[in-house]
């Protein structure tokens, strides 16, 4: 008998049949896979921390100690005079900013969520011709940048006598395609039809229900819209751009980049304008803080039926 006869259907020199050829190669680790991941997450952690870090350690600075200290050392704690000196420059125009991006971004965030959830409730719950089409063109809104929008929009505020107003910036900022898509999308997870034709039954008209029946079961879905809305107003900067001129109008973003363009010539804006953006990050990390909870929940509706 033959040395490379199989018994039993085994090779009785190679083992199993079709199995020689991975003889010798060896199964990777999982920790190799699991060390490769950590380090890609710890990578875009410092990514991600490193500026923030920076901001609190160069914010505490003197305006020499920018030349004699490295970037992440703390030197001499200046901060409370770098505070003063924000919040009395031009007569503190720093307070003005803050409070027009609280309007713009506070304000602006919980009524374009309102307004896209139910745009969203609309498309997903009502029967009306051509809300696939209507649908559909408001997805179209997510593929175009905002930048190409910032000349028709301004424009169209030339022509309403808005420009150089509050409301040139905060109008268009009141709606949001992807809020739509969003908005529907868990409307159509979260919101049964049964309870809308009870709903109906008992004599709610379809405002009342929205507001008494469907919002509140798309509540996390609202607040999800609201943080995304907080976030994209509150780091808008070309629209403000485009549309003011006045200072006193200017949000958090806008004020900063002005003061950021002298500080080659006026070194002393340089403590101001790191002071002023650490300030700046801290309403977006307090959102993400109180908002956390219902944000997970949103993201992860309609995933799973």
């Amino acid at each position: 008998m033959s040395a490379a006869t199989t018994v039993n259907g085994t090779s009785a020199v190679g083992g199993p049949p079709g199995r020689s050829g991975r003889r010798g190669r060896k199964e990777p680790s999982p920790w190799t896979s699991r060390t490769v991941v950590h380090a890609m997450l710890g990578i875009a952690a410092l990514y991600s921390v490193l500026p923030l870090v920076w901001l609190v350690t160069s914010s505490t600075k003197s305006l020499g100690a920018f030349s004699t200290t490295s970037a992440f050392e703390f030197a001499d704690w200046n901060l409370p005079a770098n505070l003063r000196a924000l919040f009395s420059e031009a007569d503190g125009v720093f307070l003005a900013w803050a409070r027009n991006s609280v309007l713009y971004a506070g304000v602006g965030a919980v009524l374009g969520a309102l307004i896209c959830t139910a745009c969203g409730y609309a498309v997903a719950k009502l029967d009306f011709p051509g809300r696939r089409t209507l649908f559909a063109v408001t997805l179209t809104g997510v593929l175009v940048p905002t930048t190409a929008l910032a000349l028709p929009l301004y424009l169209m505020a030339s022509e309403l006598r808005l420009v150089d107003t509050f409301w040139a910036v905060f109008l268009p900022l009141l709606t949001n395609p992807f809020g739509v898509y969003l908005a529907r999308v868990y409307a159509e997870a979260a919101v049964p039809d049964e309870v809308l034709e009870a709903a109906r039954i008992d004599g709610s008209g379809e405002l009342k229900t929205f507001f008494r029946v469907a919002l509140p079961m798309m509540r996390p879905g609202f607040v999800t819209i609201i943080l995304f809305q907080f976030v994209q107003i509150w780091n808008n900067f070309f629209l403000p751009l485009v549309m003011l001129t006045d200072p006193r109008l200017f949000p958090l973003s806008l004020g900063l980049y002005q003061w950021s363009t002298r500080v080659s010539q006026f070194p002393q804006y340089n403590p101001l304008v790191i002071t002023g953006s650490l300030l700046a990050v801290f309403p977006i990390i307090v959102a993400f803080l109180v908002l956390q909870r219902q944000w997970r929940s949103g993201l992860t509706a309609g995933s799973v039926k």
